[in-house]
């Protein structure tokens, strides 16, 4: 028994003993694949030595269940990481899985990486990667996802990449790969999802073989070089397909028949080819289609009228920009789960009927450009969800209902050059109602007031009608960036604020409108001058109300110091220091008192300060009121959760000072000032390159802040005047989540003072009052704005004409984008390529509707790829 013991002993020393030893092992094998990583943010802190956490609960590593624990997967995604990926992760002999996507790896797909025979996912997707696929890519003979996908990978697909024959998933997408396919895919008969898309080099037909993959659900070859036509049986072995897409390539012909082979096809889509003839029929017999689009083809004939059975799980249709003639299917308005319906550009006819109140997912029509007569449907005005409805150039006649804009959501309606006619009903529901186009029909009477109180209306297009009556005053209260009234009846004053900087093309056609700038000056404006105009009156009145309001917070002011030094004297200050900054709060706020130090205001959240430390050190202090919104301990609270941010494009918090009604906020001090100033500088004259340096940054310090920061941050307070910039413009975001220091009540109280007056602020943010990362995309698009134009947010001489609107008046009048770049940036071809495709990040971050603007993690990968 003794004996017994003793060997199971032995025995479990020397499994002990291996244990250890493998450890050991996979430790010096890890900590060797870090060494060769850049990790600016420290995220891999854990992997050392010198701690006690055993490898296996390192940030990323994966081990087996079981005993032995060895390691299984590495996973460090989206962690900034950098510098190279060592082959010396395959000296792990168990190891399944390695994920470095969405990182900067900048470097050839490393070729001894071949040496992880285990492998069998590989994702290094979103990254720098460049060079050719190396044919070693053969030896990975478990593989089972390969992705590759987002990077810069070139050169012709290997043929050597047929041995991958137990691969589910392979992407290669948003490359420039160039070749053609090799016949060798056909050796995937396991393959899931290929994606060759975005490859604007790939030269190739599609082959035949791909339709011999009978376990494909997805395939994505959209916005390569695909060229032919579609095999014949393309679609006959695609059993499981369901999702398809080859739209924006350069195939040719007719699509294959489909409607017995695709029974679990959700997604459909060949727009942009030169395809030609007319679509099979029975698409709808598809079951479980969810998505259909045949736009920006060359098809004819029609579109056949499935029964209700057919299509009942249809969420989109899309036949935009074809040749489709005859009548629209029907029933398709009344599909219960259809939420898109898009056919603009085609020779399509008959009624919109009622029935589609019942297609109550409906979000989106389209149907521009064609002959649809009848009535506008009352049913319309029924659906909750649709937020656009855009029927221009048909021909519906009739007047239209009152509930035509009564969906809660409606951003978009375009119903210009119809035949409709009677008065435009007043419009209250749609309170998110961006654009209203009515022109050239037979609307009579008056503009209706009620479109002043719809917050967000940027465009309004009434011209060619017979419209009479003066315009509204009240529309004065809308940031239009078009208003055209063109060519009715309308006659009286147009108010100064719709005249300037839209061209009087916009008011012609009209001989009985008077105002400054036009034709016709009004009667009133020739009356004496001796007589004390209303203007002037309104002027002695807001002087007197400013003089009285000076007073009142001179009286302010003074008691707040009164207050603050009686706080001193009873020792309320407290601090708190994050670095080893040698200053009191006594010192802080003796420098604070000296206007030598101010250096400007912070809006409507404090004064700023440049207070030079007993050191010598300089650093920025922002005096805040808190008004004892928040507690103490919550206020330290907050401010360290914000102190511990560590970005490069995030100023550092060094500490701060605080009493029951006020704070010292201090920030590192940045020697170039904030982007607003130099911007607003008579002599403001920077490269492109360094502009685009500096929108890269700040993208960076948002997106770090939305996305990688825990917790998730938003910025709220986002404008050029808190950007600062250091000796090499690398710019860095202040004034950041200022809500959590000050309160959330606080926070709303100042924020709604300059709400009015505010570009930065996103449109719908003024009756929604809700925080959101599209809020914050949208102000940095007015950031990037101002860098591409070289214009401030809001001219002195222009207070009613921002960026914003500027840019699209000017963009709308010329069509010419090059008419909105700063003409003192040099542009050769590549700054100028960079300088539009910026641009167009610039508008769609400034996007009206927030569903259309882009998070900010793709806003920054756009700009890096300029």
């Amino acid at each position: 028994m003794a004996n017994t013991y003793k060997d199971t002993l032995f025995l479990s020393l020397i499994f002990s003993f291996f244990l250890f030893n493998s450890a050991v092992s996979e430790t010096e094998i890890l900590l060797q694949f870090k060494n060769s990583i850049e990790d600016p943010m420290n995220i891999l802190s854990s992997w050392s030595n010198e701690t006690t956490i055993h490898h296996c609960n390192w940030t990323g590593i994966s081990c087996t269940n079981e005993a032995p624990f060895v390691v299984s997967s590495l996973t460090l995604q989206s962690l900034n990481l950098s510098g190279k990926i060592s082959a010396s992760i395959c000296n792990l002999p168990n190891i399944t899985h390695v994920n470095l996507a969405d990182n900067v790896f900048n470097q050839p797909i490393p070729l001894l990486i071949s040496q992880c025979s285990s492998l069998e996912t590989l994702n290094l997707s979103n990254n720098l990667i460049w060079g050719t696929i190396p044919e070693q890519i053969s030896q990975f003979k478990l593989m089972k996802v390969l992705d590759l996908g987002r990077n810069h990978i070139q050169g012709k697909i290997p043929e050597s990449i047929g041995s991958l024959k137990q691969i589910e998933v392979l992407n290669l997408g948003s490359n420039l790969i160039s070749g053609s396919v090799p016949l060798v895919f056909g050796n995937f008969t396991e393959l899931v999802i290929l994606d060759l898309s975005h490859n604007p080099f790939l030269v190739s037909e599609i082959p035949l073989t791909i339709g011999e993959m009978g376990k494909l659900e997805q395939i994505l070859l959209q916005s390569s070089g695909f060229y032919g036509e579609l095999p014949e049986n393309f679609f006959e072995g695609l059993k499981g397909l369901s999702i398809l897409d080859l739209s924006q390539n350069n195939l040719t012909g007719v699509i294959p028949k489909i409607e017995s082979f695709l029974p679990n096809l959700v997604s459909f889509d060949v727009s942009q080819n030169k395809l030609s003839g007319s679509f099979p029929n029975g698409i709808c017999e598809a079951k479980g289609l969810v998505s259909l689009s045949l736009h920006n083809n060359f098809f004819n004939g029609t579109i056949p009228n499935d029964s209700t059975n057919k299509c009942a799980n249809l969420e989109r249709f899309e036949v935009q920009n074809n040749g489709f003639n005859g009548n629209f299917p029907s029933l398709l308005w009344s599909l219960p789960r259809v939420k898109l319906i898009r056919a603009e550009n085609n020779r399509l006819n008959g009624e919109i009927p009622d029935s589609i109140s019942e297609a109550t997912q409906l979000e989106q029509v389209q149907i521009d450009n064609n002959s649809f007569t009848g009535k506008f449907p009352q049913g319309i005005g029924k659906l909750k969800n649709l937020y656009r409805f855009s029927a221009s150039l048909n021909g519906l006649y009739a007047e239209l209902p009152p509930n035509f804009c009564d969906s809660p959501v409606m951003s978009i309606i375009n119903l210009s050059h119809n035949y409709f006619s009677g008065k435009i009903p007043e419009v209250k529901k749609c309170r998110k109602l961006v654009s209203l186009a009515l022109a050239d029909n037979n609307f009579v009477g008056e503009i209706p007031e009620s479109l002043s109180d719809l917050p967000v209306l940027t465009y309004l297009d009434l011209s060619h009608n017979n419209l009479t009556g003066s315009i509204p005053l009240e529309l004065e209260k809308l940031k239009l960036a078009l208003f055209n009234v063109s060519f009715n009846k309308l006659s009286g004053r147009v108010p100064s604020s719709l005249v300037f900087g839209l061209p009087a093309s916009f008011l012609q056609g009209n001989p009985d409108l008077c105002g400054s700038g036009l034709p016709r000056p009004c009667l009133e404006d020739n009356k004496s001058m001796n007589k004390p105009s209303g203007f002037a009156k309104l002027t002695f009145a807001l002087v007197f109300v400013a003089l009285a309001f000076a007073m009142l917070v001179f009286a302010f002011g003074f008691y707040l110091i009164r207050s603050h030094k009686k706080k001193m004297e009873l020792g309320s200050w407290r601090s708190v220091f994050f670095y080893p900054l040698r200053v009191t709060e006594h010192d802080l706020i003796m420098a604070m008192d000296d206007e030598k130090t101010f250096k400007g205001n912070g809006g409507n959240f404090g004064r700023v300060y440049i207070v030079k430390l007993p050191s010598g050190e300089l650093v920025a202090v922002k005096k805040i009121l808190t008004l004892a919104s928040q507690s103490s301990k919550a206020l330290k609270n907050e401010v360290k959760t914000l102190a511990k941010i560590r970005h490069k494009n995030i100023a550092k918090i060094l500490g701060f000072c605080y009493c029951d009604e006020s704070m010292f906020l201090i920030y590192e001090y940045l020697p170039k000032g904030s982007l607003g100033d130099l911007i607003g500088a008579p002599e403001f004259d920077m490269p492109w390159s360094v502009r685009l340096k500096i929108a890269i940054g700040i993208a960076r310090g948002l997106a770090y802040l939305h996305k990688d920061y825990v917790p998730r941050l938003l910025h709220r307070n986002l404008k050029s005047n808190n950007v600062l910039l250091d000796d090499d413009f690398q710019p860095k975001l202040v004034d950041f989540a200022l809500d959590r220091i000050i309160g959330e009540n606080v926070f709303q109280s100042r924020v709604t003072l300059e709400s009015s007056s505010s570009c930065y602020l996103a449109p719908e943010y003024g009756y929604t009052k809700k925080a959101t990362e599209q809020n914050d995309t949208y102000s940095f698009g007015v950031i990037l704005l101002e860098l591409l134009t070289g214009r401030r947010a809001q001219q002195q001489n222009e207070p009613s004409v921002d960026v914003v609107k500027w840019v699209r008046r000017k963009i709308n009048i010329t069509n010419g984008p090059l008419e909105v770049l700063d003409p003192k940036v040099s542009s050769p071809p590549p700054s100028k390529e960079q300088m539009l495709g910026a641009l167009q990040v610039a508008l769609c971050c400034t996007s009206v509707s927030q569903q259309k603007r882009p998070s900010m993690s793709q806003v920054l990968h756009s700009l890096e790829l300029l």
